[in-house]
């Protein structure tokens, strides 16, 4: 009986933290498949007018389900296509994944959004993005940010 008890307090807890209706504003399933420059970098054409895309967690930047054996590769791919306001090289790092979401393209039927961190030389505070593996939406440069010169 104690089994069956945690089993569905455990069960309750695991539904409650994710909620049904997905509150992501930007997903597009006809995105177009971004193309690459090479293997380590997507080839990004188009800049975001939307204050909001990739720094708030409502509207994150959906770099594309791989799968989650290579979750981080579109992550790197979109990041290392990007540079500061005036051409910067940038650096990243992983804060943490945050904010559960409801997604039809992972087993557990809920994907978190990666919390990166963007620095580059003179800048007074980094930058925080909010990235999506499990959705589809076009790739743009935040506002703020410039692509790197290849």
């Amino acid at each position: 009986m104690k089994k069956i008890v945690s089993f569905i307090a455990l069960l309750f807890i695991a539904t409650s933290c994710v909620s049904t209706q997905s509150t992501l504003k930007n997903t597009d399933e006809n995105a177009p498949t971004p193309t690459l420059l090479n293997n380590n970098t997507f080839a990004i054409t188009e800049y975001s007018k939307d204050k909001r895309y990739g720094y708030e967690k409502d509207y994150p930047i959906n770099v594309f389900f791989g799968g989650t054996w290579s979750e981080t590769n579109n992550e790197y791919r979109f990041l290392n296509a990007l540079a500061g306001p005036n051409g910067e090289k940038i650096s990243y790092k992983k804060l943490e994944s945050c904010c559960p979401f409801p997604t039809k393209r992972s087993e557990m039927g809920a994907g978190l959004l990666s919390v990166y961190e963007l620095r580059w030389e003179g800048q007074q505070n980094p930058i925080i993005l909010y990235l999506n593996i499990y959705e589809k939406g076009t790739l743009m440069v935040p506002v703020g940010l410039t692509l790197k010169k290849i």
